[in-house]
């Protein structure tokens, strides 16, 4: 079947996650359960994706023809899987208040005063004994209110 079945992809990208106090790099499905298939619709190779073993339904308006995807879907779901390594998505700003996630300042709230986007470390003024303590967290370690 590979003159008629040319591609099979399972969409996944990297993202970075605190396990352990540490960082770890993962790779999530994107769309979990899914399987793009590039293939030529002919009885034959329909047959052989059909009865594929755990293939349950397709996507389209009858749950049993699949629907194609246009090119700009498949270029946008390939650019999105194709970064080497995740990029830090720091949204916070200097002077937000912020609650800590994680570690030993758990459920305590904080006001950035420094952001460092390049690494994806954030500074957090917490009040501890009425003073504010400078405490540097990764910016998983914290949620915006």
């Amino acid at each position: 079947m590979n003159d008629k079945i040319f591609n099979i992809i399972v969409p996944k990208e990297k993202k970075i996650k605190i396990k352990n106090g540490k960082r770890i790099s993962t790779e999530d499905k994107i769309y979990p359960g899914y399987v793009l298939v590039e293939m030529v619709m002919e009885p034959d190779s329909w047959y052989v994706v059909r009865n594929t073993p755990r293939v349950t339904g397709f996507v389209g308006p009858d749950g049993t023809n699949p629907t194609p995807l246009s090119y700009e879907e498949v270029e946008s779901l390939k650019a999105r899987m194709g970064g080497g390594e995740p990029k830090f998505k720091v949204d916070v700003r200097v002077g937000e208040i912020v609650r800590i996630t994680d570690g030993p300042f758990k459920d305590h709230d904080g006001k950035i005063s420094e952001v460092d986007e390049a690494r994806g470390r954030v500074k957090v003024m917490v009040p501890v004994f009425g003073r504010d303590t400078a405490i540097e967290l990764d910016s998983l370690q914290i949620k915006k209110f």
